[in-house]
């Protein structure tokens, strides 16, 4: 049987031959020739329907540059697609569409191109300023517009970081030079006294109670050894230390009663809590806020009794598991962002697909020591209980870690 763009030989479907391709089996007959090249010429609609979705959601969306990569896919699929119809068509619509895609890509390289010049232009102004602080400031907003930047083109991105880098190490290392020639010692223990002050903001910050009253007590020590300075300039920074260690030494007070006043089952119902909070964070993408609350969450955990009813031990498990995954989630977008420089112009199907490729390049990691583990663990073995007792720890660690692994891979492949 005959077709436009195939034929039927000894009960199997051909589609023929386009854009120097060969004819090629794509089938063979089921029920009926009709119903199965009315099978194939409804596949071939979906084909291009595939097209059309396509060409409709660039034209809807700002970031055109995005589609790039699903367009080159789709295109790769259609020459294998199992279909009867006029692909020819289809293919240049897609080499038209790359096209213009390719003139916005270049067009938004060359835009970030003249944005980083004068982001260039504007540090090298800059660079010999010794207005330290404000122009420290000035700095910061610089790099953050270079980071918030796009890409340029590969043949300019090593010059132009160059350039950049070399403007803002001028500037860091004057300063830096600046303050280690700090001839005046009263000045140099103003330095130390507003460092320490700082070092009190970031403790008081801290979610992990005991450590920032061991901070506390480090710095108030230091502050007692740092030099003499005027009266008038050490006393709003004292006001301001004191009263930051004050509030660091009452809440780690509150936080000692508390763990004394718990009764257990309060204490298996707060651990229950955490781990189903945890679980929570741990579903979906990973972001800047999530891994905040993550970590407050281990610093409710940290701030709980050191041994915990064996009613709570399932719990406990869990909220280290969730919260291993919420890290290891980061930890993948961060390495994933790394070795990608267009991470962000691709879509959320090639972003899981790329996610789950390094995952499983770290499973066989994990696997692969784990199984050395196992075979030295079985040639050194020790009747010393110590050493019993740290190989387990190190076995159940991989294990833990490959749980989490295989856990998040199976999340991404559903999606």
């Amino acid at each position: 049987m005959e077709h436009p763009y195939g034929y039927i030989k000894d009960d199997k479907v051909y589609l023929k031959g386009f854009l120097n391709q060969e004819d090629r089996v794509i089938g063979e007959v089921k029920e009926s020739e009709a119903s199965t090249i009315k099978y194939f010429e409804d596949r071939f609609e979906l084909a291009k329907k595939k097209v059309a979705d396509l060409k409709q959601d660039i034209e809807d969306n700002q970031n055109k540059g995005s589609f790039l990569m699903k367009l080159i896919h789709l295109r790769e699929a259609l020459m294998k697609y199992d279909a009867l119809g006029d692909f020819i068509p289809l293919i240049e619509e897609l080499n038209e569409q790359e096209e213009s895609l390719n003139v916005i890509i270049q067009s938004n390289r060359e835009r970030n191109y003249e944005i980083k010049e004068a982001l260039i232009q504007e540090a090298e102004e800059l660079m010999h300023d010794t207005d330290w602080k404000e122009t420290s400031e000035k700095f910061r907003d610089i790099k953050l517009r270079w980071i918030k930047t796009g890409p340029v083109d590969p043949e300019h991105k090593e010059e132009i970081d160059r350039r950049f880098k070399n403007a803002l190490d001028t500037f860091y290392e004057s300063r830096t030079n600046f303050f280690e020639g700090l001839a005046l010692q009263a000045e140099q223990n103003i330095v130390v006294y507003e460092a320490l002050v700082e070092q009190a903001k970031e403790a008081y910050n801290m979610h992990d109670v005991k450590q920032a009253f061991e901070i506390s007590k480090k710095i108030q020590k230091q502050w007692k050894e740092s030099g003499k300075v005027p009266a008038e300039r050490r006393q709003p920074l004292w006001d301001e230390f004191s009263r930051l260690n004050n509030k660091i030494f009452g809440r780690y007070k509150r936080t000692m009663q508390s763990k004394q006043q718990l009764r257990p089952f309060e204490v298996v119902k707060k651990i229950e809590q955490l781990a189903q909070s945890m679980r929570d964070l741990s579903l979906g993408i990973t972001n800047p806020e999530k891994i905040s609350k993550a970590k407050r969450l281990q610093a409710e955990f940290k701030a709980l009794p050191p041994k915990k009813p064996r009613e709570a031990q399932q719990y406990s498990r869990l909220f280290v598991f969730f919260t291993d995954i919420v890290f290891e989630k980061s930890f993948l977008h961060k390495l994933a962002r790394s070795k990608y420089d267009n991470y962000y112009d691709l879509s959320e199907t090639e972003q899981n697909q790329i996610k789950i490729n390094i995952l499983k390049d770290l499973i066989n990691t994990d696997e692969k020591e784990l199984s050395t583990v196992k075979e030295n663990s079985e040639k050194f073995r020790s009747q010393e209980s110590d050493f019993e007792t740290m190989l387990y720890r190190k076995i159940s660690t991989y294990k833990r870690k490959l749980d989490v692994k295989n856990h998040i891979l199976k999340e991404l492949s559903n999606n």
